[in-house]
């Protein structure tokens, strides 16, 4: 594969010396719309993603404990979970948008290699669970189902392949003028047009893929007799299905965004500010659904659901008990007294 010269490429907001004033007043609305998408998603979605994420560790913890144990599903359920932190705290590099920071390439590269680490780490960890969950269901003696026995072999597996793929992304970025600094985005804008083509097809075309496979087999293949319902089913993983599908849709939006984003850079263009505004939305989309797939574990899955309301369930008692304390009225002596 040969290097690419990306040194002309800019981001349009940087470009506008000769721009109209139609062109300028389109640019500064652009602006406007980013700061505020980024304020809300400061203000709203990061704090509760990390207040769920840590609850969810925390009762996880708990629950191992308690049990000596963790159930597949839990652990992997930990592992998207660490995963999304870091994707949220990594999305903290567009807190000073509608501007860019400005680092080093060597810097973007790493914060980049960060990045796609847990990206790929979170969506290959969901598509490991709804495997898991198929199996579960149809119980099949393969190979494979012994395999998804040993979760821990299997969180290793992807943390594995994550790694190799977001190395792969590091040198695609390429490492001209690591030395200088540059305007940076986790998915950087001077990287190779490969780039967004590995994270395309790696990130989201075969782990959405297998989404699918594994949704039209649960509602089209019969189960054994044994097996439960299949409402029963989906409703004691709905975290899982409903993090799927919201995952898929939200991912979907950014990925078509960066493909986008490569025919551009094949046709030589830095594109208009709209396209850089749709872009930062897909971002902050991205970062969003992340914040939001923590709240639905905790809020739908069973072992953390179950907590929350245990621990409401004290919090009404210990109310009520303060509630009922008696107030002892003095005799008549004491208050002379």
């Amino acid at each position: 594969m040969s290097a690419h010269n990306m040194t002309w490429i800019s981001y349009p907001s940087k470009s506008l010396a000769s721009s109209s004033l139609e062109e300028i007043e389109a640019f500064i609305a652009s602006q406007n719309v980013i700061s505020r998408l980024m304020h809300c998603y400061i203000a709203f979605f990061v704090p509760a993603g990390l207040i769920a994420a840590v609850c969810i560790v925390v009762i996880f913890i708990k629950n191992y404990m308690q049990n000596k144990a963790m159930e597949h599903l839990d652990l992997l359920l930990l592992h998207f979970t660490t995963s999304n932190t870091a994707m949220i705290l990594l999305s903290f590099t567009v807190i000073n948008r509608p501007d860019y920071i400005r680092v080093t390439h060597l810097a973007c590269s790493v914060l980049s290699f960060l990045f796609n680490f847990s990206y790929f780490s979170s969506q290959h960890s969901l598509v490991l669970m709804l495997l898991i969950l198929l199996l579960k269901r149809f119980s099949p003696r393969t190979a494979l189902s012994k395999v998804t026995q040993r979760p821990a072999l299997c969180a290793g597996w992807v943390l594995l392949c994550a790694f190799c793929l977001a190395l792969t992304e590091a040198v695609l970025v390429g490492t001209d003028n690591y030395h200088l600094e540059t305007d940076c985005q986790l998915d950087p804008l001077f990287a190779w047009p490969e780039y967004e083509i590995v994270k395309f097809t790696f990130g989201f075309g075969i782990p959405s893929f297998l989404q699918i496979l594994s949704f039209i087999t649960l509602l089209a293949k019969e189960a054994p007799a044994e097996a439960p319902a299949l409402q029963q089913h989906i409703r004691t993983y709905l975290a899982v299905f409903i993090i799927s599908i919201t995952t898929f849709i939200c991912r979907l939006f950014y990925n078509i965004m960066i493909l986008f984003r490569t025919s551009l850079k094949l046709q030589k263009s830095i594109g208009t500010p709209r396209d850089e505004l749709v872009m930062n939305i897909a971002e902050i989309v991205l970062f969003s659904e992340s914040c939001a797939s923590l709240v639905l574990v905790l809020c739908l899955h069973k072992p953390c659901k179950d907590r929350i309301l245990q621990v409401v369930r004290r919090c009404r008692r210990a109310h009520s008990t303060n509630l009922d304390i008696p107030v002892t009225p003095r005799s008549p002596e004491v208050m002379s007294q």
